[in-house]
């Protein structure tokens, strides 16, 4: 919980969330948690529940007057209120229940700051819209993207809205691909934060609108912020129209993951 009478600006504030989020995503990882089925194979664990919780105590003690919407309670606060919070509390629910580290901690201001908490790595990838940041170790510095590594995260979950036209496996084995790329699955979007961080050189998922999403919205700002190209797997703008997201560190490797997508493998 934070001080509700310290003026911290939105930046601080989503940084703020994402923390309290990512020590109970940390406290309680390792122990038996209960489950809530939300179908399709899709479950929430306590440490969801109890994260999201930690992360609202947050948001309204700084922002009363805002909306917020969580992946596990919906919509919350003022149906009315002009600017609405973003919440996924634990990013990588299925690795996070079978003891894998690879999670992370969403909380974006609609069109705003946002931040990304890595329970485990103690980091912390924040904007305020303009400018992205790593915190780590009580120091603040840039973001800078760079394809130097060639790991391209690709989301391999279901479902695949733009099969047969596009699936991110097909991607994989084209030989344009390979020459150039290695691939990773991280199956949590802290991938989008490490594009923005270098630490990746692309993030690739399919999907339809992914700009107001729990999930993608925090990291879409982080890469935005840093200068990466952030446009759909169709290369269009995201948005009510948009199909999933090629987020990439450059505009050369944004142009040859784009030409992969729509099968050209001569890139």
């Amino acid at each position: 919980m934070i001080d509700s009478s310290v003026d911290l600006d939105d930046r601080e504030v989503a940084a703020a969330a994402a923390r309290a989020g990512a020590e109970v995503v940390r406290g309680l990882y390792g122990r038996r948690l209960a489950r809530t089925d939300k179908g399709g194979g899709d479950f929430a664990t306590e440490a969801d529940i109890a994260a999201e919780r930690a992360i609202l105590d947050v948001i309204r003690a700084a922002r009363p007057g805002d909306g917020i919407l969580g992946e596990e309670g919906g919509h919350q606060g003022a149906p009315e209120a002009a600017r609405q919070w973003l919440v996924d509390p634990l990013c990588g629910t299925l690795n996070y229940a079978v003891g894998t580290m690879l999670v992370a901690v969403n909380v974006a201001l609609r069109e705003g700051a946002a931040a990304v908490a890595d329970p485990f790595g103690g980091e912390v990838f924040l904007t305020d819209g303009e400018t992205a940041r790593l915190r780590a170790d009580g120091a603040d510095s840039l973001l800078v993207p760079t394809s130097a590594t060639g790991l391209v995260d690709v989301n391999l979950d279901p479902p695949f809205p733009g099969a047969p036209g596009f699936r991110a496996v097909d991607l994989l084995a084209r030989p344009g691909f390979v020459e150039r790329f290695r691939p990773r699955v991280a199956s949590s979007t802290i991938a989008l934060a490490w594009v923005a961080a270098g630490r990746r050189a692309a993030y690739v998922t399919d999907g339809g609108d992914l700009s107001a999403s729990v999930h993608f919205a925090a990291g879409i700002a982080l890469c935005r912020a840093a200068g990466c190209v952030v446009t759909g797997i169709d290369g269009g703008p995201l948005g009510p129209t948009g199909r999933g997201l090629l987020a990439a560190a450059d505009e050369e490797t944004h142009a040859a993951l784009l030409a992969l997508a729509r099968g050209d493998d001569r890139s």
